[in-house]
């Protein structure tokens, strides 16, 4: 075989040039990043559109009974130096939360389709009852009973989204059907709410029956505010995601979908079952919480999540180009220094692109068939258009079939950290120190400063 030097260049000079190559690459792989990023913007304003018409991620809560009294007011002011109080009668409300809720949910979702892009939207059968109950310490609550207007009050239900609101909702009270009006208040306010002659009260509980649908998207949730609640829910969705400030008591997760109880009571919620207040008019563009229409209440979700987001995978993946760049440039630069092929910049260059490339064919087929089928086609292509350029370039098969069998096994090494997400840094942290590792063991003996002598043929 005859040698020649390369130039006479060292193999420092050559470890320098892969790491300036490689360097030049980190730019392309940021726009990947960026690239990834701009995709999922688009799918998600995709979803948004999808789910435009159905029906937000929905809150609902209630019911509550909200009766209207009179009250006294005093206020002192100075008029020509003198201090006067002035007395007057305001109108107040005091909302009474139920002793004990129970409501049942049916939870049925779709998966809704525009182009490659997918949404979860769900209708949400529910039924419940509710008993109210004047508590027997009323008095304490500043509330003179004789003050009440009991024919005037109002049964609330509060929707954080009512576009989502179903046909025919029901509502009766001791067994007797209610007529129901839109807005969480009389006074405006979002969900619906009933006229209810509350009179009985004085003497006896009150007996609540509801049944209504509701569509929605993502997710939904429970805003309690009983003395007990109980909230239990029923679907097929298999991959749910239980969030809130409070999970459920009993939970059964399958392939065949979810059931969970929740059983929440008004000590842990920090809420009395009785509260007074001026009369407000609730905001038209906040989601309302019944009695004040202000903010929505501590309580629980349900996430319908989709089991593999591919963006954020595919996110992932692209956080380890450095690694598949730094492996296959090591790899190049090996066989240069020790296996005397002269390995020029441009093939450096090429070979990287190839390597990045494999993320661009990763997100764009992921969109189509799925993440994993792509990320089968993509490494399989990109191996083997390596694999082919570097047997060319390295002037063997052989030696074209290990750079081959070392993209392969990163492919494989990197599906693996992708899938175990909490062993990622462990086994990547590993993987490096053996490379490392055998690299300082191949190269110990090299003169890094030294011209090295170049095979040019046989």
């Amino acid at each position: 075989m005859e040698l020649k030097i390369d130039g006479g260049r060292s193999p420092g000079f050559k470890l320098a040039l892969a790491i300036v190559v490689a360097m030049a690459l980190t730019v392309p792989l940021f726009s990947i990043w960026l690239l990834v990023y701009d995709r999922k913007t688009q799918s998600d304003e995709a979803t948004a559109s999808i789910t435009a018409g159905w029906g937000a991620a929905q809150v609902m809560s209630g019911p509550v009974l909200v009766i209207p009294y009179r009250s006294a007011s005093t206020e002192t002011v100075v008029q020509n130096g003198q201090s006067l109080t002035r007395t007057s009668q305001v109108t107040r409300e005091l909302t009474l939360a139920p002793e004990a809720a129970e409501l049942t949910t049916e939870l049925l979702p779709q998966v809704r389709k525009r182009s490659i892009y997918a949404a979860v939207v769900y209708d949400a059968r529910n039924a419940g009852h509710a008993r109210f109950a004047f508590p027997a310490d009323l008095a304490r609550s500043g509330v003179d009973p004789s003050q009440m207007d009991l024919g005037r009050a109002e049964l609330r239900f509060s929707l954080s989204d009512p576009r989502g609101l179903g046909a025919n909702p029901q509502v009766s009270v001791n067994g007797r059907p209610l007529r129901l009006q839109p807005g969480a208040a009389a006074s405006g306010g979002r969900g619906f709410f009933a006229w209810v002659d509350a009179s009985a009260l004085a003497g006896q509980p009150l007996t609540v029956d509801f049944a209504f649908a509701l569509k929605g998207n993502g997710s939904l949730s429970l805003a309690p505010l009983a003395g007990d609640t109980r909230w239990t829910v029923r679907s097929p969705w298999p991959s749910p995601s239980f969030a809130g400030d409070f999970l459920p008591e009993q939970r059964r997760v399958g392939a065949n979908g979810f059931a969970a109880v929740y059983r929440i009571g008004n000590l842990a919620l920090g809420r009395a079952l009785v509260s007074t207040g001026d009369v407000v008019t609730p905001p038209a563009d906040v989601q309302s919480r019944p009695g004040s229409g202000t903010d929505i209440a501590q309580g629980a979700s349900i996430g319908l999540i989709q089991p593999v987001d591919l963006y954020s995978q595919v996110n992932r993946a692209t956080k380890y180009g450095f690694l598949f760049i730094g492996f296959t440039f090591l790899a190049l630069l090996m066989f240069d220094v020790i296996g005397g092929v002269a390995v020029s910049a441009a093939e450096y260059l090429l070979m990287g692109a190839a390597l990045i490339l494999f993320f661009v064919l990763l997100l764009a087929f992921a969109e189509v068939i799925g993440f994993t089928p792509a990320y089968v086609v993509a490494s399989a292509a990109i191996a083997g258009l390596n694999t082919a350029y570097s047997a060319a370039v390295l002037g063997s098969w052989t030696r074209g079939g290990l750079m081959g069998g070392l993209l392969v096994g990163l492919y494989a090494v990197l599906y693996i950290l992708l899938s175990l997400e909490a062993f990622s840094l462990l086994i990547g942290s590993l993987l490096l120190f053996v490379a490392l590792a055998g690299v300082m063991y191949a190269t110990r003996a090299i003169d890094w400063g030294a011209p090295r002598p170049v095979a040019t043929g046989p």
